[in-house]
């Protein structure tokens, strides 16, 4: 049933008041808590009590499937390349789910250890739990599942009533667990789920071309429905100590993987009985309340109304200019980390950079057709020290259209001078060369006075569609929040492959940064900043790969 105006109309004014709340700017921060407690902080890892476990493949056994070994050492600049899909079985599953979501090192510091993902995360609280739903897997009985990446086993919460000798099927449900970010950043937190479910799809999507497989969101099932057949809205399932908020998970997207390059999305029945498994406590002792949080989380809910035909995305006709660079996906993938500080001498090489930006344009296949809904942010870049480029701020459109109205919006003194050392289908403009050190100033000063935006080869920032898209469709300001994650998210891979380290930069003054090119109205938002560069690693923190992958480098013929 197509919602009622008033109702659509309501949610829409609360996300808008909702994005306007929770701007930083040179005043004051998003409302926060004034004091963190790092003894006490929420569980990073959820699991199901009295939930049946059934333990993964241990990833490096995995490997000794001459096939698995195989994709993963093949070159990450060769993974758009066409290979045999692999069967569906527990190690390839295994595999997918260690390769996307799974722990990839442990570092500690004194006393103190901490995991490190292969999906990124705001402040590595890691609030996406995942659930996979299972059928005509042998070895594993049908069901729904969850994932606890600690132990690298699944928590089967529900069996699945399916037809005899059904067709194979694996599809994975990602959810929010809300407090662990708003724990650390208050009323910002909400986006940081967004952006963290954006690049938990991108690392889902790596991690299914690696296998040959695919992905894409199911978006004919509406936020309710899935909280539904997630089993997530069964509250006696979720008890909580003090406030109810603090232990929910919030729906997000389901995902079907197809088990071949080309993706599919046949809706099909699913139906879950008999629940199984009582969740553990993620704090037990929260301090403050953030209700606006879930106050935009209803308001910005899917449902079946609002979903459109899926997008037709460009093939891609470009080749990237690291097709030789030999280093293996199972080291991009693993080997991916978050940098704390950049070497503010290094200079990048312009074959590097235009390589990273080539893969940032949208096109048919992963990770970009994994989102159903259309692009809908072009790029904003404090280029630093890139070799052959000039200092200053630059323009990469993405989606060609939106450029006519980028050129009414965007500052008219701006030069919007197409840069003559990159290939034409880029649309990549110099709006104004800057002196490096002001250059450096105003970076750092836009980001909430962070040096790590200012020390790197090149920053951006992720100029969203805004005003015309939220327009009775409040569900899209999830929509843009993810599509920013994935740009992340391939930002991240991108620079691991040619030696470098980003960062996704969530803290940013985002109404200065508007002012600063022109914006004076809400057509245009900027959603997720991001930073690449030589990352100059602190040797006191000791760092412990879960697989020696991590270092592998890819055969060659």
């Amino acid at each position: 049933m197509k919602p009622e105006p008033a109702t659509t109309h309501a949610s829409e004014a609360t996300v808008r008041t909702y994005h306007q709340r929770t701007k930083h700017n040179f005043m004051a921060y998003a409302q926060g808590p004034d004091t963190l407690d790092w003894d006490a902080q929420p569980a990073p890892f959820r699991h199901f009590e009295q939930a049946p476990c059934v333990q993964l493949p241990d990833f490096s056994k995995s490997l000794q499937d001459p096939a698995i070994l195989s994709a993963l050492t093949r070159p990450f600049a060769t993974l758009s390349d066409t290979i045999s899909p692999l069967p569906y079985t527990l190690s390839t599953l295994g595999a997918l789910l260690h390769l996307a979501l799974g722990i990839t090192a442990w570092k500690s510091y004194g006393p103190d250890r901490w995991a490190v993902r292969a999906n990124p995360s705001s402040g590595n609280l890691h609030p996406i739990e995942a659930y996979v739903l299972v059928q005509g897997l042998h070895g594993l009985s049908d069901g729904v599942y969850h994932y606890s990446p600690d132990s690298h086993t699944l928590e089967r919460r529900a069996n699945i009533a399916c037809e005899p000798d059904s067709t194979p099927m694996l599809k994975i449900g990602l959810t929010s667990a809300m407090w662990r970010e708003a724990w650390k950043y208050g009323e910002r937190a909400f986006r940081y789920c967004q952006l963290d479910t954006g690049h938990a799809v991108g690392a889902l999507s790596y991690a299914a071309q690696t296998l040959g497989w695919s992905l894409t969101e199911q978006k004919h099932i509406g936020t309710e429905a899935l909280a539904h057949l997630l089993g997530i809205d069964r509250s006696e399932d979720f008890p909580a100590r003090r406030y109810p908020e603090t232990e929910r998970e919030e729906a997000e997207i389901l995902l079907s993987v197809s088990f071949s390059s080309v993706a599919t999305s046949i809706p099909q029945s699913i139906t879950p009985v008999r629940w199984q498994g009582t969740a553990s406590t993620i704090d037990a002792h929260p301090i403050y309340r953030w209700p606006v949080i879930e106050e935009v989380a209803i308001a910005s809910r899917q449902t079946i109304a609002k979903v459109s035909a899926a997008t037709t995305l460009p093939t891609s006709n470009t080749k990237a200019t690291t097709a030789n660079n030999p280093i293996s996906t199972a080291s991009v993938i693993l080997g991916r980390r978050s940098a704390q500080r950049f070497d503010a001498g290094h200079v990048m090489p312009e074959q590097d950079f235009i390589a990273i930006l080539e893969a940032l344009l949208p096109n048919d296949s992963a990770p970009w057709n994994a989102l159903s809904s259309p692009p809908r942010i072009n790029l904003l870049l404090f280029v630093h020290r890139v070799e052959g480029f000039s200092s200053g701020l630059y323009l990469l459109t993405r989606e060609p259209r939106l450029a006519a109205q980028l050129d009414s919006h965007l500052s008219q003194q701006f030069l919007r001078e197409a840069v003559a050392n990159v290939p034409p289908h880029l649309n990549l403009q110099l709006l104004t060369p800057a002196p490096a050190g002001e250059l450096h100033r105003v970076a750092r000063s836009l980001h909430c006075h962070q040096d790590i935006a200012a020390n790197a080869c090149f920053a951006l920032g992720m100029l969203a569609e805004y005003d015309g898209v939220l327009t009775d469709n409040p569900s899209a300001y999830r929509g843009l929040h993810r599509e920013a994650g994935l740009i992340g998210q391939v930002l991240y891979l991108q620079a691991e492959m040619v030696g470098l380290r980003g960062t996704g930069i969530g803290c940013f003054f985002d109404d200065p940064i508007h002012e600063l090119f022109g914006l004076t109205d809400n057509t245009f938002q900027t959603i997720y900043h991001f930073t690449v560069g030589l990352a100059l690693d602190d040797t006191r923190i000791e760092n412990i790969p879960t697989s020696t992958l991590t270092t592998m480098q890819a055969r060659t013929s």
